[in-house]
């Protein structure tokens, strides 16, 4: 049982036995000196001492081995300090944000679960609606997500990954496709033969589409050879474009269809859309890009995107990329941005 004393000077003392070894022993001292007003100080004496000639309970001690005192202010600025960093510190937390509260790493594990939900924009509109957090410092949180989703878009570039892998990352990720696009339906079905990547609900309140194709693999944005001295679409863009047109007709075919709209969430259908995102051009000339300008000036409904266009899109909506840098990649200055519905 810890006992409190007291001096005959009226300063209370508290002693607490840290470590005792053979020939030493280390304590540590509370005392609190009294004051007319209700003003507290309370001292921290922390002391390693000989055991020859020790008196445990002498506050103070002559000849200690080592002694170190820290006056009130000094004392409470140490327990603010162990208070905000001991907890975060033990676990191996490389970097973090002192707060007031006490650390609890079993609060962190519920915030990570929260956060862990699919509909992150259902947990940010709730937190903002709540006055959880600062606007300010919401929008920071999903700038910087998007600027780790765009660091994994770059990641999956390098790698050869199947088809669906994209339309995943497109489907978690869809601020890519910008203001143009309100968001993603969850229809995929235009009809029993034709089913799209996505089916995209515009700001203008009608229906789109967006088809995309492996940016890795067998597939070729070029033919291997030039058609009268100019680059011209190779027979897997043919074949993708051509695809994307069917959609566009499929999809008019189905406007009137009390079915189809029910499936779309009543989202009508007026002239739709498609955006074809496929393959890279990283490496392209100059006369590729030409060339690309006026492939896709020849389309009114259809609009063919790179990976690359869509990175370097994505960078310049975070401002996270130069725009020489953009320009030497892909020249997208090249392809006329209020052509491109997002």
């Amino acid at each position: 049982m810890a006992t409190i004393r007291k001096t005959e000077g009226g300063i209370e003392y508290l002693f607490g036995l840290l470590k005792e070894k053979t020939k030493t022993v280390t304590r540590a001292a509370f005392w609190k000196i009294p004051h007319k007003t209700p003003q507290e100080d309370i001292c921290l004496k922390i002391g390693r001492y000989n055991k020859n000639g020790f008196a445990p309970d002498t506050l103070e001690v002559e000849n200690p081995k080592s002694e170190l005192t820290l006056d009130n202010e000094e004392f409470q600025k140490l327990l603010a300090f162990l208070s905000e960093n001991y907890e975060p510190f033990k676990k191996g937390v490389k970097e973090y944000i002192p707060i007031d509260e006490k650390f609890d790493h079993q609060q962190v594990k519920h915030l990570k679960a929260i956060f862990a939900d699919p509909d992150k924009q259902k947990v940010l509109d709730f937190i903002a609606k709540n006055n959880i957090l600062p606007e300010d410092l919401i929008a920071s949180l999903q700038n910087q997500t998007r600027i780790n989703a765009v660091r994994e878009f770059e990641n999956m570039l390098d790698q050869n990954l199947v088809e669906q892998k994209w339309q995943e990352w497109l489907k978690n990720n869809d601020w890519v496709l910008g203001s143009e696009f309100v968001r993603i339906l969850d229809e995929r079905e235009i009809d029993t033969a034709n089913i799209t990547d996505y089916l995209m609900q515009a700001y203008d309140g009608f229906l789109d589409i967006i088809e995309i194709k492996r940016p890795e693999g067998s597939l070729r944005y070029w033919a291997d050879a030039q058609d009268h001295g100019n680059y011209v679409p190779s027979a897997d863009l043919t074949k993708a474009i051509t695809q994307a047109t069917k959609y566009i007709y499929e999809v008019e075919r189905e406007a009137n269809s009390v079915k189809f709209l029910e499936r779309v969430g009543n989202v009508k259908t007026i002239k739709p859309r498609c955006i074809l995102i496929f393959g890279r051009s990283n490496d392209w000339n100059n006369e590729q890009r030409e060339a690309f300008r006026i492939l896709n000036s020849s389309y009114h409904n259809l609009t063919i995107m790179t990976y690359d266009h869509v990175l370097s899109r994505a960078k310049r909506i975070l401002g996270i990329d130069e725009p020489e840098k953009i320009n030497q990649n892909t020249d997208i200055e090249e392809v006329n941005i209020a052509d491109i519905p997002f």
